[in-house]
């Protein structure tokens, strides 16, 4: 899971690659060494973004307040920053929404 990295600090940091206007939000699944996920907002006003940050709060179970976009702010491949979840726990998480069906 090379995108995935562990920080000194106990923090996370996952790349992952924006579809912004999908027909529904979701991961989708991987897009070279990122996770490729769809989002229905536009990236318009920081709308995508919100969006972003929003659903992997949810998916990973922490406060949206834990997931920042390290970077990548403007583009589609961005870089957040988790907080108040280990790297074990996100492989576990991530590991079904990413295996070939």
């Amino acid at each position: 899971m090379s995108f995935l990295k562990e920080r000194g600090d106990g923090s996370l940091s996952i790349r992952f690659y924006v579809q912004p206007k999908a027909s529904r939000t979701r991961i989708i699944g991987l897009h070279g060494e990122a996770i490729k996920l769809g989002i229905t907002a536009p990236p318009v006003d920081g709308k995508a973004n919100e969006a972003v940050t929003a659903f992997v709060a949810k998916l990973f179970k922490i406060p949206r307040s834990a997931v920042r976009i390290e970077s990548g702010e403007t583009s589609r491949g961005k870089v957040l920053r988790l907080e108040g979840i280990s790297a074990a726990e996100a492989r576990q998480l991530l590991a079904p929404l990413l295996s070939s069906p």
